[in-house]
């Protein structure tokens, strides 16, 4: 183990970290965000943020890119990247949605366990994962490099790409629009009502089934941009590549505190850096046990997280 390089290459590993935990917060915000209305932990929302990446894929091929040794102008780029990033982001809601009303709704209209939920759920996620193995053939799907990866800057040892700023800045304009949605709109009030007071929530005239609808909508969502994000930036994605993003997510929402927005932020962020951090040091390898030691520590000490469990707390 060298630690010296986590002070040669401190703002390298840093800004890795900031990017990988903006690609993490995407997909964590939708665990959180059903969570907090439902009380439900959707394992298969990692097959969500897989079909967002299966979709950026087919939408690109219909174009005819294969790949490319020059980037595309930026204006071009831009184009395609807010095409396939947002029919990522509808398929991928619409799929959320889907999956709600087929793997959930029955049984919680039944009454029936979490239990049976957390069953549904599990079984939900190997079926779209066997699909989808069956339609790719269970391979790697490269997606073409289309934005340079040549860096703009360097700051001490970051060098500063085109796609690292894409992610970032995209990520946060995401998060302002996921808080504007959550703080100042009648969807946003819906939500937090019904993740503060079901019961009360209907008395008060709310449609529970529809706002529950609107949840896994903005929450597949999320993971359809960042899975736009995630192809920009890795290039690569098969069947079952949202099984180790989903634990990161996972842990984030976690280690946050779950059904917590700004909590899902921080612990996003806080793993993507660790993460980063760890692997320098250890060993690329070594990124996944990390993150399933923090996921198991956490649960562990706090299982209520950084900032409490409740959707409703939450300040974006």
């Amino acid at each position: 183990m060298d630690f010296s390089i986590l002070v040669t290459d401190f703002w390298s590993l840093t800004i890795d970290g900031i990017v990988v935990g903006a690609i993490v917060a995407l997909v964590s915000l939708g665990y959180t965000l059903v969570y907090g209305v439902l009380r439900l932990i959707n394992f298969a929302h990692s097959e969500i943020f897989m079909i967002g990446t299966m979709t950026c894929y087919l939408v690109i091929q219909q174009f005819g890119f294969t790949g490319y040794e020059e980037p595309l102008p930026l204006w071009k780029f831009a184009s395609l990247f807010l095409l396939f990033g947002l029919t990522a982001a509808m398929v991928s809601g619409v799929a959320a949605v889907i999956l709600e009303i087929v793997a959930y709704r029955r049984l919680r209209v039944l009454g029936a366990s979490r239990l049976s939920s957390l069953i549904s759920a599990i079984g939900a996620s190997f079926f779209l994962v066997e699909v989808f193995q069956k339609l790719s053939g269970a391979k790697n799907l490269d997606f073409p490099r289309m934005i340079s990866k040549e860096p703009i800057f360097t700051f001490s040892s970051a060098y500063i790409s085109a796609d690292k700023i894409l992610v970032i800045v995209g990520a946060g304009i995401v998060f302002y629009i996921l808080n504007r949605i959550i703080n100042h709109t009648k969807l946003g009030l819906g939500i937090r009502a019904v993740s503060q007071d079901e019961k009360t929530s209907i008395l008060m005239g709310v449609n529970v089934n529809r706002i529950i609808s609107y949840t896994f909508l903005l929450g597949g969502a999320l993971a359809g941009v960042g899975s736009a994000f995630y192809m920009v930036f890795y290039e690569t994605t098969k069947a079952n590549v949202g099984f180790l993003i989903g634990i990161s997510a996972f842990t984030a929402a976690v280690l946050g505190g779950i059904g917590n927005v700004r909590g899902a932020l921080v612990g996003s962020f806080a793993l993507g850096l660790f993460q980063q951090y760890t692997s320098a040091v250890l060993g690329y390898n070594w990124k996944d046990v990390v993150t399933f030691v923090i996921l198991v520590f956490v649960l562990l000490v706090k299982p209520t997280g950084l900032f409490g469990e409740s959707l409703q707390k939450a300040r974006v």
